[in-house]
């Protein structure tokens, strides 16, 4: 059975289909009334194809105004059937030739209404039909006939046309019949086609790893979410690219031994993401290799947790180290001090000696500064938690080295930008503050180092749970060899540095059970990024915190500079 939405619409190409014949028979018959001596009569003719027409118009307006399809459809029908037969008497009775538009009616009733009733509409066809024959033949009504059949011609032609309806009605009904079956069943397999495509794809865009297919030439066609959000793109950007220049390192191919490797890109937050990467030939049976998949996981926490790992097995080695040996070498270095001292005032001794012994007296100086910068890295640290405000502590430090930076006349500008008035987080304020004295220092040097003048710009925002501060100098910038080793000790790039300042700023953002890191590339200045958790509401306001700082986790570094 049709739902109502294809009724409507079989109704609508119901009166498309009526004008586009009732144009025609009426230019067919005013063709055949100018050459021929026919007796039709031209006015009733016209008059009736021009009533037809309106009640045409008005099953347009009733079908938006009345929504019962199906007793419309009936009507439709009927009006034809009575219109149709009258069209017959106009044009000559057994002599027209329009006798078929009766068949014409009752296939269209075998389409919109059950079978049965295409059965009806055929009998009323047949009564229709005989009626106007012998209201005809016995001249009831006038005729238009130009020949005049006997009785038995009359009953054979009523006869045939009897049986050619019901033939076209079980015809058409079964061939209906069969359709409306065969549009379920392609239906109900589209639909299940159409759920087995959503399911494919939900599947694809639900998987963890990023899904990526290309075709032979290397152009993405399709994407799933997880590598949209991998590659931090949207599928806009991604679809139609070519899949090799995302990636900073050649991606694998299937003629590799081993089709998988791990490549680097940089996202477009200017991070950059180590991912590994599998390709496969995307083949289909018949058809051969129609492009690569390739499927992306992403690394960049599992490398960076084992740089974090390397990294904390370092520091250990040194604080042991500077734990054995520190008090070792002050000793004799405070006995050669004192020695040096002593003979600096014996009256022998000439300018040469002097100027020597002065050497050996800065140098001791030097070494013993490197001892308590040692002493104080490896002892443990009594720290201090109190609600502090991440933007005073910024300003303080910022104002101390802008005097700084003003008596010096380095040319160095100050950019503050903060997206909030206060940063409230539970930390030691005076450690946050060599925290961010150590950033800008270095900021400071690397810009003295690299051109005249140069801005420091440091940001304070909110990132979820926790408070990023950055610290942003227009630098020399560094390799990724520096990076990857700048909080460790003695890894300074600055002459006269002792390397020890980064490695003290790690130990206090673990202690804080916070991250830092450093972003840079060679000429374009370095980034160094701080974050804290936020202060919630309950937590206690004051602690006193004892630690060694190689026992305190929670800590990413990145990379950074010493």
């Amino acid at each position: 059975m049709q739902s109502t939405f294809d009724e409507r619409n079989w109704l609508v190409w119901l009166v498309r289909v009526r004008i586009f014949i009732l144009t025609l028979l009426l230019g067919i018959e005013l063709a055949v009334a100018q050459f021929t001596p026919a007796p039709l009569p031209l006015r009733l003719f016209v008059s009736t194809i021009l009533f037809w027409y309106s009640l045409s118009l008005f099953y347009v307006l009733l079908l938006s105004l009345w929504q019962e399809h199906r007793l419309q459809a009936s009507l439709q029908l009927l009006s034809d059937l009575i219109l149709v037969s009258l069209v017959i008497h106009e044009t000559g009775g057994w002599d027209s030739s329009l006798n078929f538009l009766y068949p014409l009616v009752i296939i269209v009733a075998s389409v919109l209404l059950p079978r049965v009733w295409a059965q009806l509409m055929a009998a009323l066809a047949f009564i229709l039909y005989g009626t106007v024959l012998e209201l005809n033949y016995y001249g009831v009504v006038p005729s238009y006939c130009t020949t005049h059949p006997g009785l038995k011609t009359l009953q054979g032609i009523i006869s045939v046309n009897l049986f050619a309806f019901l033939a076209v009605a079980y015809l058409a009904g079964l061939l209906t019949a069969k359709l409306r079956q065969v549009g379920v069943q392609l239906k109900n397999t589209s639909g299940a086609l159409e759920s087995l495509q959503a399911l494919h794809e939900n599947i694809i865009h639900s998987i963890s790893s990023g899904l990526i297919t290309t075709g032979l030439d290397g152009r993405i066609t399709l994407v799933n979410g997880a590598a949209q959000r991998l590659l931090e793109r949207t599928p806009a950007e991604l679809f139609g690219a070519p899949v090799q220049p995302l990636f900073l390192d050649p991606l694998p191919t299937v003629e590799w031994q081993q089709a998988h490797g791990e490549v680097r890109f940089d996202a477009p937050t200017k991070f950059r993401k180590t991912v590994r990467v599998r390709v496969a030939a995307l083949t289909v049976p018949e058809r051969g290799d129609l492009g690569f998949v390739y499927v992306l996981d992403d690394l960049t926490e599992i490398r960076r947790l084992e740089r974090e790992v390397r990294m904390q097995d370092r520091l250990a080695a040194v604080g042991r180290l500077a734990a054995a040996i520190a008090h070792e070498i002050r000793n004799p270095l405070t006995s050669i001090a004192g020695s040096v001292s002593m003979l600096s005032g014996v009256p022998e001794m000439n300018e040469d000696h002097r100027r020597l012994l002065d050497i050996v007296t800065r140098e001791s100086q030097r070494l013993n500064s490197i001892i308590t910068d040692f002493l104080a890295y490896s002892r443990t640290k009594q720290y201090h938690f109190d609600k502090v405000d991440l933007i005073q502590l910024v300003e303080d430090t910022l104002t101390l080295m802008d005097h700084r930076m003003t008596a010096e006349k380095t040319g160095i500008t100050i950019t503050r930008r903060f997206s909030a008035a206060q940063a409230w987080t539970m930390a030691d304020g005076d450690k946050i503050k060599q925290v961010f004295w150590n950033f800008c220092e270095n900021a400071v040097r690397a810009m003295k180092g690299s051109q005249v003048g140069g801005m420091l710009t440091v940001a304070v925002e909110s990132h979820g749970e926790d408070w990023q501060v950055g610290f942003t100098d227009t630098g020399a910038g560094m390799s990724p060899q520096q990076i990857e080793k700048i909080f460790e000790p003695f890894q300074s790039n600055f002459e006269g540095g002792t390397g020890l300042g980064l490695a003290l700023v790690y130990q206090i953002v673990q202690a804080h059970g916070g991250k830092v890191w450093a972003r840079s590339k060679p000429g374009q200045g370095t980034t160094f990024v701080l974050r804290l958790h936020r202060l919630e509401v309950g937590q206690p306001v004051s602690t006193e915190v004892k630690a060694s700082d190689q026992a305190r986790a929670l800590v990413a570094a990145g990379g950074g500079r010493g």
